[in-house]
């Protein structure tokens, strides 16, 4: 019984830990693409609406890519479309029945 739980103990550890790889290598990636940017001289420049980005933001995101209220709208807009999805997923529940 020990061995199973120290077995999914260190399952999870895994887990945790190819998630912080997998994190830090989506960072880092976030890192290059604004140092490209800035080497095109569009560093700071929203992607959808080509407003300059807040100091502000950059200073706390510096691999922003869209101003503040960009970036809201397309969170919002991810929202609602997961929502409209789990939706249509409880909905088909019914339909199986």
């Amino acid at each position: 019984m020990l061995d199973t739980v120290e077995s999914s103990e260190a399952d999870i550890q895994e887990e945790i830990e190819f998630a912080l790889i997998q994190m830090k290598s989506e960072t880092l990636n976030k890192i290059n693409d604004a140092l490209a940017r800035l080497e095109h001289g569009n560093y700071g420049d929203c992607f959808d609406c080509g407003e300059e980005i807040a100091e502000k933001r950059l200073r706390a995101l510096p691999f922003a890519v869209r101003c503040k209220d960009c970036e809201e709208a397309r969170e919002i807009a991810e929202q609602r479309q997961r929502q409209l999805v789990a939706r249509r997923g409880a909905s088909s529940l019914f339909l199986d029945m």
